[in-house]
């Protein structure tokens, strides 16, 4: 391959995983908790233009076009009743791993959001305080999301200087198929039968849409730096390199 197309794959690569980027930001943005911007960028439009773009770039389909909640009022009242209240102050649609079972999956909740966390600390992110994110709550849909976006930016930075991308794509490659996209099944999965509580359909659309997409994105970064290493498969690593280098 010639300079000329080595240079030009780079860069296809790299606006792919900005348009990546887009979306973990964006869903991040509409699951979490409904401001009085996010009421306004639905209404104007703006968020799903920039889904539509980014979520095309892809190859995925045109984003669909969905009645918009009347007021900021009815937004939030969708959303708490959907992912906040429910039955014995339990959600009824939880939006944290550590709830579901099946994905804990023998370990404490503790040892889980601990090896959650790992991903983080290897990034060089910390714990959240006071009113930053959701404190104490790396396994919170929305940590997750934020956390994917960052790595996909470290993807895309790392392609435009000429460097080596394939650590931050092996650990995107592994959060997916370890959290987040057992994690998106998991709330689509509850959704399907909570799903007559006034959710936003903008909202329900990326419920819905998100395990999927999050599969095809699994699939590609396969493609690109092998299979996700199964449990007990992981080797150590030397003491002088990095998990995922």
């Amino acid at each position: 391959m010639t300079n000329a197309n080595t240079s030009l794959a780079r860069q296809l690569q790299a606006e792919r995983a900005e348009a990546r980027e887009a979306i973990y930001r964006l869903a991040a943005v509409v699951l979490g908790y409904p401001l009085a911007e996010t009421q306004q960028a639905l209404e104007e439009g703006r968020l799903q233009m920039a889904l539509d773009q980014a979520w095309q770039t892809l190859g995925g389909e045109p984003w669909p076009e969905f009645d918009i909640s009347e007021s900021l009022e009815q937004l939030e009242v969708g959303y708490m009743s959907t992912f906040i209240q429910g039955r014995r102050g339990k959600p009824r649609v939880p939006l944290v791993a550590s709830a579901y079972a099946g994905l804990v999956d023998g370990l404490t909740p503790g040892a889980y959001l601990l090896n959650v966390q790992a991903f983080y600390t290897h990034f060089g992110l910390t714990a959240a305080v006071s009113d930053e994110g959701h404190k104490d709550e790396p396994d919170h849909l929305v940590a997750m999301l934020e956390f994917c976006a960052l790595l996909c930016h470290l993807e895309s930075r790392a392609l435009a200087n000429d460097r080596d991308a394939a650590p931050y794509r092996r650990a995107q490659r592994d959060f997916l198929a370890r959290y987040l996209a057992p994690l998106l099944q998991a709330i689509r999965a509850s959704y399907a039968k909570e799903s007559h509580h006034g959710l936003d359909p903008n909202l329900e659309n990326l419920v819905e849409m998100l395990p999927a997409w999050a599969n095809a994105q699994l699939l590609s970064l396969e493609t690109l730096v092998g299979p996700s290493p199964k449990p007990g498969e992981e080797r150590a690593a030397p003491a002088n390199q990095s998990m995922w280098d």
